[in-house]
């Protein structure tokens, strides 16, 4: 189940078949509904991701519905599932109506299940392939508008294009860590670093972040945390007073579902066990990587700087308040910062994750226009931080996949004791359905930030002095690095991906997803929705095929 149990509204008439609807999906961890007695205005105050819609020929209310949901902007991305009786002519006319699928009547709850998954993982790749267009097209809006006022300063062409462009690098710098992510997030990571270079309010203003970080991390811990399991225990504790309260020769039934949810339960429990032992094991062999990006001209290796300073140490701006850079500048060289997650997958150092990590300006759209004005990125520095090790440790890539988005970056470990994670064999060790855990850095210096105490913090504001390697180092050195832990399922194994829904986001990418066996079947390397949603992972073959000698 995701972390956020799926909303669904169920519509039927007919009351006993209602109620066994209902049962089927609340069991499974669903937040179900059955309040649809004004119809649209029901459906719009709920918000369900999926409809269960019965449907009954004599009577069309049911198509009304359907036509209405399905026309109208607000609600048409809603998934309808239809039950209906009668035959392959009745199904076909409920997807004719405009229903995302059709069961017949009588139901099998495991089909009904499955149909369920497959609406709401559809739903949600669609909904995050729109949230990704929407913010593609609200980052070339404001890319043109950057490339326009600054074009209007230059005093050459070729000068001119050079500082549009590079100002077009800073005002998408968001994008640049990982493909696939949520701005507002991003600004907030990049900020973590950029805000440290302005003196006291600096701090300060990093001290409040902080602060509202750790409140929004409180009220978080303060929800449930596995909705699944409160709502099994829910179950049990209902059923036991219902069980008490019922006559012993009329309690068969409600023992044999009794004896389901316990079953479920005492699963859930190993699943957790196995969880804390992959943490023990394999959590100090999972390093947060961060990359240090420069960019330099094609034609003359010149890299681009800030056009020069202010005597309170900031880029000097043009009118628009935009950053002025050039490549023959005073200013020190225009860095970019990158970061992402990795594992190491063998003795002799060699560092599993995501070919976008290693190289973040890979397949990375919001760059294309730089790159076709002669500008080339460079990585200055590669470096991988693992829990308890206190310094960076100096990587560089090593191989890089053909196939899928996956490399091999390298790093000498030979005298730190860390372990080398385990690698499944064969596509059998990931079935659908099966637990995972899922290790990673999501959010990266967020997170970690978000973990410390205000008085760390202004310390390590005050010692890093503006340079973003100093804070990483000054996390190293006080062991405030460490993978964050997710735990969830597979909801399909596909030939090149596994989709699985434990939680992640920007960051994240390049992690372990292991199976309940303790071994890794992928690696992380995209998602659909911040912190939920359908999360990829490419097969761990794909990295297997690239170590070695």
């Amino acid at each position: 189940m995701n972390s956020r149990a799926g909303k669904l509204l169920v519509v039927e008439s007919d009351d006993a078949l209602r109620e066994q609807i209902v049962t089927v999906l609340s069991d499974a961890g669903y937040q179900v509904s059955t309040d649809y007695r004004e119809g649209m205005k029901a459906v719009l105050a709920f918000g369900p991701d999926v409809v269960v819609l019965g449907a009954d020929p004599p009577k069309l209310d049911c198509c009304d519905l359907l036509s209405e949901i399905k026309g109208s902007e607000t609600t048409r991305d809603i998934c309808v599932v239809m039950l209906s009786p009668g035959g392959s002519a009745e199904r076909t006319r409920g997807l004719d109506l405009g229903a995302d699928d059709v069961l017949s009547l009588p139901f099998v709850p495991h089909e009904l299940l499955s149909r369920v998954r497959s609406q709401l993982r559809n739903k949600s790749a669609a909904d995050g392939l729109r949230e990704q267009l929407r913010h593609a097209e609200e980052n070339r809006n404001a890319a043109e508008q950057v490339v326009t006022a600054v074009n209007q300063e230059r005093r050459t062409v070729r000068v001119g294009g050079l500082t549009a462009i590079a100002v077009l690098v800073i005002a998408t710098v968001v994008f640049f860590s990982f493909y696939r992510h949520s701005q507002e997030q991003n600004t907030r990571v990049y900020a973590a670093i950029t805000r440290l270079q302005t003196g006291l309010l600096t701090e300060q203003q990093l001290m409040e972040r902080s602060r509202r970080a750790v409140e929004d991390g409180e009220r978080s811990s303060s929800l449930p945390s596995d909705p699944q399991k409160l709502q099994l225990q829910k179950k049990s504790e209902d059923l036991r007073s219902q069980i008490a309260a019922t006559k012993a020769e009329n309690t068969s039934a409600l023992e044999n579902q009794l004896t389901a949810v316990e079953n479920r339960l005492q699963k859930l429990e190993t699943e957790g066990k196995v969880a804390q032992t992959i943490i023990l094991s394999y959590e100090p062999s999972v390093c947060l990587i961060h990359v240090v990006i420069a960019f330099r001209d094609h034609t003359t290796g010149l890299r681009l700087h800030y056009a020069e300073m202010t005597s309170s140490g900031e880029p000097t701006t043009d009118r628009n308040n935009n950053p002025l850079l050039s490549l023959t500048g005073s200013g020190p060289e225009v860095h970019l910062d990158a970061f992402g997650t990795g594992f190491l997958a063998s003795p002799n150092g060699q560092i599993l994750t995501n070919h976008h990590v290693a190289e973040p300006w890979w397949q990375n759209e919001d760059l294309k226009e730089m790159f076709d004005q002669g500008l080339e990125p460079v990585i200055v520095e590669m470096t991988a931080y693992f829990p308890g090790v206190p310094h960076g440790i100096a990587i560089n890539t090593e191989k890089i996949s053909t196939a899928a988005d996956v490399a091999v970056v390298k790093a000498d470990v030979s005298k730190l004791g860390i372990k080398q994670i385990a690698l499944a064999d064969g596509r059998g060790s990931a079935v659908s359905g099966g637990p995972v855990v899922l290790l990673g850095y999501p959010t990266a210096l967020d997170a970690i930030l978000a973990r410390t105490g205000a008085e760390t913090l202004q310390s390590i504001a005050a010692a890093s002095k503006g340079d973003p390697k100093q804070v990483m180092e000054e996390l190293a050195r006080r062991h405030l690095i460490r993978p964050v832990t997710t735990q969830g399922h597979i909801g399909d194994v596909l030939p090149d991906k596994i989709v699985y829904d434990a939680q992640t986001t920007s960051g994240g990418s390049g992690g372990p997803l292991f199976n309940n066996e303790g071994k890794v079947i992928g690696i992380n390397f995209a998602m659909v929705r911040e912190f939920g949603g359908s999360n990829f992972a490419i097969p761990v073959g794909y990295g297997k095929s690239l170590l070695g000698p």
